[in-house]
């Protein structure tokens, strides 16, 4: 049987898709691409805000009209289903079967006995033809380790260059907008042990760079440990022969370590690259939100780190709207905007979440209030996007080239299409760059790459020229040396 998978959300939902693809590749089923394709559908869902969820109920609903065809089931798994199984059991009748994201250490038994799957169908061995006993008789009694997802048998689907390696689950932050912790549960590390062998076997299979996730990554350890131990676990990564690039991300600045600042300062296979969710700057809301900084001590923080690493890239993320957000809240944050000069940043306007204590209170800000402040927070960031981006041009940098397209194809035809908080709403320039962006292109290829400043899916790329003579210096899925020669929207361009 063929099983097509959808997974939306996070990167953290991601990696739960590919150990989900690695239960059914254990068992020989034959994974496709395209949904037309598949006896089975597996949507592995989002519920962090309004819009996800939409998303959500949307993409099940599309999946549902693959079953006039071939598709025999649709499963709904992950976060959505963690919040709204029962509701969602009564509403659509057209999903087959419901697993919540607690209930993962019981998934492949869910499977089998929710979708009356008769195993002994597919335990063909494709190179054999012999039956796969174990296959057969798993249907009848299922083995404990092997019923679980299991992060040493993932499926990656990012490709040859990167992996996501989730080093934690759950959040005790309790943000008051946020029901992460109602989802996810409480913050759960893994052990060292186990998340270094998982690094290991990606590397055994090629992959250059590993991104560190959790839902706050510089907390990591401290249930286990009784100490934050991010930058341990990196150094230890760090000693991994094959991965040359580490990126952690989602670092909550109150647990930005000295420690962890001089591990990134001094580890050439640390990216100098801080991912930290800051939400606001204006102590009122801080306080709302129950975040556990303020003004001063995330000022304090950014003119630290750079400081102490004068070529660190930091992203962030606001929210705009959050209930009683005044004016001079607002004020106060885009002013901050203009003075951080973000490299990096997302916005989203905050979203009403039932069961969260912010959305008990009073002041909820209208609908096209938060709409114009987001628009007018990322005009401000875009201006600041661009002018940090110039003033790269000249310098040279390390890309991690993965992908390429012929030149004669139009440049802002083969952009990335970033996801969520690039926000790349720059029409204008790209069709004033459209002709200098064609006139760096080599006649024959362009290269498309990622430097140490951008995470993949959220940042921008490189887009990389070579003269004929230096062509075979530059290689799918590995690295080369470029200069940077001109800006495109929140891309680079560069040459070899």
């Amino acid at each position: 049987m063929n099983v097509g998978f959808v997974s939306l959300g996070c990167s953290k939902n991601l990696v739960d898709t590919e150990m989900m693809i690695g239960v059914f590749e254990k068992e020989n089923f034959k994974i496709v691409s395209d949904p037309k394709d598949a006896d089975i559908i597996v949507v592995n869902t989002c519920g962090f805000i309004g819009k996800a969820k939409e998303e959500a109920i949307n993409t099940l609903l599309e999946m549902a009209e693959y079953k006039k065809n071939k598709c025999k089931y649709l499963v709904a798994t992950g976060c959505l289903v963690e919040r709204y199984k029962e509701e969602l059991k009564k509403e659509m009748p057209e999903v087959d079967l419901f697993i919540k994201f607690s209930e993962y250490s019981t998934f492949w038994q869910q499977i089998v006995e929710g979708l009356h799957l008769d195993l002994s169908k597919n335990a063909k061995n494709d190179d054999t033809g012999k039956e796969n006993n174990e296959s057969k008789n798993n249907n009848l009694n299922l083995d404990k380790d092997y019923n679980k997802l299991d992060f040493n048998n993932r499926e990656i689907s990012t490709g040859n260059n990167y992996a996501y390696l989730r080093i934690a689950d759950g959040c005790d932050n309790f943000c008051t907008f946020c029901a992460i912790p109602y989802i996810r549960g409480r913050f759960k590390s893994r052990t060292e042990e186990d998340i270094i062998k998982e690094a290991e076997m990606l590397a055994n299979r090629g992959i250059r760079e590993i991104i560190v996730i959790a839902q706050d990554t510089t907390k990591y350890g401290v249930d286990i440990y009784g100490k934050p131990m991010l930058a341990d676990l990196l150094h230890k990564l760090s000693k991994i022969d094959g991965i040359e690039w580490i990126r952690f991300l989602y670092s909550y600045p109150e647990t930005i370590t000295d420690e962890l600042i001089q591990e990134v300062k001094k580890n050439d296979k640390i990216c100098n690259y801080f991912d930290i969710p800051i939400q606001h700057i204006s102590d009122n809301i801080l306080k709302k939100m129950n975040r556990k900084t303020t003004k001063n001590s995330i000022i304090n923080l950014i003119e630290k780190l750079r400081k102490e690493i004068p070529n660190v890239i930091i992203r962030s993320t606001l929210m705009v709207g959050f209930p009683g957000e005044t004016d001079e809240d607002f004020k106060e944050l885009c002013d901050f905007v203009k003075w951080a000069k973000f490299d990096k940043l997302g916005c989203f306007s905050y979203s009403k979440e039932e069961g969260t204590a912010a959305a008990k209170m009073q002041e909820q800000v209208k609908a096209n209030i938060k709409k114009s402040r987001y628009n007018e927070i990322m005009s401000i960031q875009q201006k600041v996007s661009n002018e940090n981006l110039k003033n790269k041009i000249g310098k040279v940098y390390k890309a991690l080239i993965e992908d390429a397209f012929a030149a004669e194809d139009k440049v802002e035809d083969n952009v990335k299409d970033n996801k969520n908080n690039n926000n790349k709403n720059n029409e204008n320039d790209d069709k004033n760059n459209e002709k200098n962006s064609r006139n760096n292109a080599n006649d024959q290829v362009v290269f498309v790459g990622r430097t140490y400043m951008d995470a993949p899916e959220i940042d921008g790329n490189v887009y990389v020229t070579a003269d004929e003579k230096d062509l075979k210096k530059v290689e799918i899925n590995n690295f080369v040396n470029c200069k940077i020669t001109g800006v495109k929207g929140y891309d680079l361009i560069a040459k070899v």
